[in-house]
C-alpha cells in the first residue's frame, strides 16, 4: 500500500513524496488522516536549520507531527480504542503531514463528541502548553505574565485563566495580540510599545507577578532582565517568583543578588512518557506516582476543547490542502503576523467533523 507524505529536503525545501506504507509494529495504530496541525514553532526550526546548513545529499527528514483522523487499524489486544473511530495522533517522526500514518498506541486519544478534527488537531500543542503550565504550578488568584502568544503561549495563557491565575501576554506581532484577544486573553500588550512596561506592572499591582513563561525562540536576556523587574519582590529587594522557558529562547543569567530569588525552571515536551519507546508501545508508569503522562495531558486538553473552556479556532489562519503543504511552510516563515496556526487537510476529506 502506498501513502503520500511530507519531508524536508537536505536544501529546506518542504517536498510530498509518495512511499510504500510501512508495515504497522504490534502496538502502531493506522490511521487515516483528515487534518495536521502546521505550527510556527518546531517546524519552522527545523525549515530554518536546514536552511542555514545546506546539505544536497542529506537523506529527506519527515515532517510534521500532530494529526487528526479515523483508524483503520488497532492492534488485535486494544480494548479503548476501535476501527472508525475519531482520534488524534501525535509524535515526530510518526504523526506527519500525509494521509496515512502509524503512530504507537499511548500517543493516540479518542475526540470527543462535539469537538472539531481541525480543532483536535491542536491537542499536541495544548499539552505542551500544559506540561509547561505544570511546571509554573500557578495558584487562585496568582498574577502571570506570559512572553509570546504563539499556539503554545496563547495555549498556556488560557489554561493560566482556567486555573484561576491573572494573566498578561505579550507578543510584538499584532496579529497574535489580536487572535489572543478572540481567544478571551483580553490583556495582551506589544513589548515593543513604550506603554506596556507601565500597564503590565499596573496589572498585578501591588504584589508583582508570581510567575512567567517565556514561549518564543532566540535571544531572551533583554526580555529576562524586563520580566525580572516586574516579578514580586521581597522587603529586601530580591525578585522572586517562578520563570519558565518553553519556548527554543536563550538567557544569559547572573547569580548572586543581580538573580533575586527567581526559580528558573524549564519545560519539555508533552509530558511524561513521550520519547520513552517502551510507555509509548502500551507500557503504563504506576498512575498514583505520574498521573500526568502525555496522554493524560493530550486527554485533558480535548476535555476542556468539548466543554467549551479552550478555544483553539481563532489560531487557525489558514487551511490548506495537503498538497500545498510547500506552500504553507512559506506562509509560515514569510508571513508571521497574518499566519499561527495552518491546518492541512485531504481533499476528499472534511474537518467539520
Amino acid at each position: 500500500m502506498k501513502r503520500t507524505v511530507s519531508t524536508i529536503t537536505g536544501e529546506g525545501q518542504v517536498a510530498l513524496i509518495t512511499e510504500n506504507l510501512p508495515e504497522a509494529g504490534p502496538n502502531d495504530i493506522t490511521i487515516q488522516v483528515v487534518a495536521s496541525l502546521m505550527s510556527p514553532g518546531t517546524e519552522l526550526m527545523m525549515l530554518e536549520n536546514r536552511r542555514a546548513n545546506p546539505n544536497p545529499e542529506a537523506k529527506p527528514e519527515p515532517f510534521g507531527y500532530a494529526v487528526a483522523g479515523v483508524i483503520t487499524h488497532v492492534p488485535a489486544d486494544m480494548e479503548d480504542l476501535k476501527l472508525g473511530q475519531k482520534v488524534i495522533g501525535m509524535g515526530a517522526g510518526k504523526a506527519l503531514h500525509a494521509d496515512i500514518v502509524q503512530v504507537p498506541r499511548n500517543l493516540v486519544v479518542a475526540i470527543p463528541e462535539g469537538v472539531k478534527m481541525e480543532e483536535a488537531v491542536y491537542a499536541c500543542l495544548g499539552a505542551t502548553a500544559m506540561q509547561s503550565v505544570r511546571r509554573s504550578e500557578p495558584e487562585l488568584g496568582e498574577y502571570g505574565l506570559v512572553l509570546g502568544l504563539g499556539i503554545v503561549g496563547n495555549l498556556a495563557a488560557q489554561l493560566y485563566q482556567i486555573a484561576g491565575a491573572r494573566v498578561v501576554g505579550w507578543d510584538g506581532l499584532k496579529g497574535r495580540l489580536d487572535i489572543a484577544n478572540q481567544c478571551g486573553i483580553y490583556t495582551a500588550f506589544d513589548p515593543f510599545d513604550e506603554k506596556t512596561t507601565q500597564l503590565t506592572k499596573e496589572f498585578a499591582s501591588p504584589y508583582g507577578f508570581d510567575f512567567s513563561l517565556f514561549a518564543f525562540g532566540g535571544n531572551a536576556t533583554s526580555a529576562y532582565q524586563s520580566v525580572l523587574s516586574l516579578m514580586k519582590e521581597s522587603q529586601d529587594g530580591h525578585a522572586m517568583g517562578k520563570m519558565v522557558l518553553v519556548g527554543g529562547c536563550q538567557v544569559m543569567v547572573e547569580g548572586g543578588a543581580a538573580g533575586g530569588n527567581v526559580d528558573l525552571r524549564i519545560a519539555s515536551r508533552t509530558g511524561a512518557g513521550y520519547h520513552d519507546p517502551e510507555w509509548e508501545n502500551g507500557k503504563e508508569y504506576p498512575k498514583v506516582f505520574v498521573p500526568f503522562t502525555t496522554k493524560r495531558n493530550l486527554e485533558e486538553i480535548l476535555l476542556l476543547m468539548s466543554e467549551g473552556r479552550l478555544n483553539v479556532s481563532p489560531m487557525t489562519t489558514h487551511r490548506l490542502p495537503l498538497s500545498q503543504v510547500a506552500e504553507a511552510a512559506e506562509l509560515l516563515q514569510t508571513q508571521p503576523n497574518d499566519t499561527l496556526g495552518i491546518v492541512l487537510t485531504q481533499e476528499s476529506s472534511s474537518c467539520e467533523s
